[in-house]
């Protein structure tokens, strides 16, 4: 076993690692290409700066290809991205013309690599018409969407649904996003890397570190939200939570996030952001570059308790991340948080600010209540939402598209695993 394996073996356990090399050992010599429209800043190119090494630690040959874009592609993405979370957008025909127009562009620069591909994972709407431009590929291609799409704008959905329908499987992260679509879906979770800069253990040194760099005050408990500059996130309902507990809890609210390449309206929302906190010298808005991973760890982990009160979330790894440094999290009842916030046990769901606010209050007077849901969260993350699972079933999933036809696959003597 390698030393990034025995790694992963002592945070995720034997059993998870054995499982992996079992599953990967029939795809040995797979070349497997993963495409989305981002290198930096978001939860899709988290996930795939970890899964890839670890992918080819297994002894699988992986790609990891980023399209490029122009400003009225990204508009037209982020439209798509909003209409699929329910808004109700109208995308002009030229910003459709302009998507089909870049999308060429980058298959065609990328067509060697994806014609030779044994599994081709795409990555939401972005890169979601390449198919279309490759029609001589000979391997798999899955369609990956991370967004909540249990209510999607019909007309927006419907135009997507015409591209993904012809590939040959979806993943979705929750059963409520599943679309009719005419192949097999699979739901698949996201997860996070225990041993990435953002979630390895931090001597309490650099964790005490932040509150000298960002002006935070270590006497009064320190409430943080994680996460884009994004309307959907509502970071303005946490700036409303946090003003209802002041009424009656001194507290300090950290809003700390990155831009990421592929969202024009970041900007946008970051002024909405900074006007709502109108000078409070305890609301605390950090524009940090998405390579700042250890700052945001040192953050979570200094903090009190964690909120991603979002209104719409596909999955939510802020949580995940929060939960992993044994904290509890105040979260939207939303999406994936639900997957993830069990009320009472490893945080609260909430839909106000004023039921966020008070869900804080009580945490915050009930301080073993506070410590012991931490505890639990952590342990909860450990058994369901670490990379060396979310690899598994990725690895489960092609070798289901290999043997799709077989009633049983077995493992016992190169073969596969049962199904």
């Amino acid at each position: 076993m390698n030393e990034l394996l025995s790694r992963y073996e002592e945070m995720a356990g034997r059993e998870a690692v054995s499982q992996l090399v079992e599953l990967a050992a029939p795809l040995q010599g797979a070349k497997i290409v993963h495409v989305n429209s981002t290198r930096e800043g978001g939860g899709v190119a988290e996930i795939l700066r970890v899964m890839i090494p670890l992918m080819e630690s297994l002894g699988l040959s992986v790609r990891w290809e980023v399209m490029e874009g122009t400003p009225d592609f990204f508009h037209c993405t982020k439209g798509f991205h909003n209409a699929i979370q329910g808004a109700r957008i109208e995308i002009k025909e030229s910003l459709l013309q302009e998507y089909e127009r870049v999308n060429g562009e980058n298959a065609e620069r990328l067509r060697p690599v994806l014609e030779e591909a044994d599994f081709v994972f795409i990555h939401d709407p972005q890169p979601a018409h390449f198919l279309r431009f490759i029609p001589s590929r000979r391997g798999k291609w899955v369609w990956r969407c991370h967004i909540d799409c249990s209510h999607p704008n019909r007309r927006v959905w419907n135009y997507i649904k015409g591209l993904v329908q012809e590939y040959d499987a979806s993943i979705f992260s929750l059963p409520q996003f599943a679309r009719q679509l005419p192949h097999t879906q699979y739901l698949i979770p996201p997860s996070i890397d225990p041993l990435s800069e953002k979630n390895i253990g931090l001597p309490q040194e650099e964790i005490n570190g932040v509150f000298d760099r960002f002006g935070l005050k270590q006497d009064i408990p320190l409430l943080i939200q994680v996460s884009r500059f994004d309307r959907f996130k509502d970071p303005i309902g946490v700036i409303s939570a946090y003003r209802e507990i002041r009424k009656m809890i001194p507290v300090q609210l950290v809003l700390a996030g990155s831009g990421a390449t592929d969202d024009p309206e970041g900007a946008i929302v970051l002024d909405e952001v900074r006007e709502a906190a109108a000078g409070d010298p305890d609301i605390h808005i950090l524009l940090l570059p998405a390579t700042e991973h250890r700052t945001i760890n040192a953050l979570q982990r200094a903090a009190d308790i964690v909120i991603q009160k979002s209104i719409r979330e596909g999955f939510g790894l802020t949580v995940t991340e929060g939960m992993w440094k044994g904290k509890p999290v105040i979260g939207g009842d939303t999406g994936g948080i639900r997957l993830q916030v069990v009320d009472h046990y490893t945080g609260f769901r909430v839909k106000t600010p004023e039921g966020a606010a008070l869900r804080i209050r009580y945490l915050l007077h009930n301080r073993k209540i506070l410590h012991d849901m931490g505890e639990t969260a952590r342990r909860f993350v450990r058994e369901n939402f670490l990379i060396t699972r979310h690899v598994r079933d990725y690895l489960a999933l092609m070798l289901g598209l290999l043997h799709s036809f077989e009633d049983r696959i077995d493992l016992s003597e190169g073969g596969v695993c049962v199904l």
